[in-house]
C-alpha cells in the first residue's frame, strides 16, 4: 500500500501498487477535470492532456515511467513533474497536485480580447 496526498484538496488516500492515479482520484471524488472537459475528454486514452497534474516522487520508482503517449503530449512542457493521470501507476507514497499552473490561461492560448478606446 501506498500514501497519495492530493495537495490542493488536502486529502491522504491509499492505494494499491499499480493503480492508476486518475481511477483512484475518481473512485475518492476527486475532480481533476475543469470546465467542458469534465464531459469532453479522451476517457483515459492519455490523447487530450485534461487530467495533467503535477506528481511529487521522493524515489522514481514511485511512479511508472512515463508512457510513450505522456512523452508525447507532455513534451512541450518543462516541469519534469507533470503527468497525465490516466496513464500515471503509483507504487510508492507520492504527493500530486491538480489543476498545476501550467495549465493557466496563458499556456492554453486563451487570448484577451483588445482594449476598446474610448475614442
Amino acid at each position: 500500500m501506498a500514501l497519495v496526498y492530493f495537495e490542493r484538496e488536502g486529502k491522504t488516500l491509499s492505494v494499491n501498487s499499480g493503480q492508476k492515479l486518475l481511477s483512484l482520484a475518481k473512485d475518492n471524488g476527486i475532480g481533476l477535470f475543469q470546465g467542458i472537459k469534465k464531459i469532453f475528454n479522451c476517457h483515459g486514452l492519455g490523447l487530450c492532456q485534461a487530467c495533467m497534474v503535477e506528481v511529487f516522487a521522493k524515489r522514481p520508482m514511485d511512479l511508472s515511467p512515463r508512457t510513450a503517449m505522456e512523452e508525447k503530449k507532455l513534451k512541450k512542457y518543462s516541469n519534469p513533474n507533470l503527468r497525465l493521470a490516466c496513464q500515471v501507476r503509483v507504487h510508492g507514497n507520492v504527493r500530486v497536485k491538480t489543476q498545476p499552473v501550467e495549465l493557466s490561461a496563458p499556456q492554453l492560448g486563451v487570448i484577451a480580447p483588445p482594449l476598446v478606446s474610448g475614442d
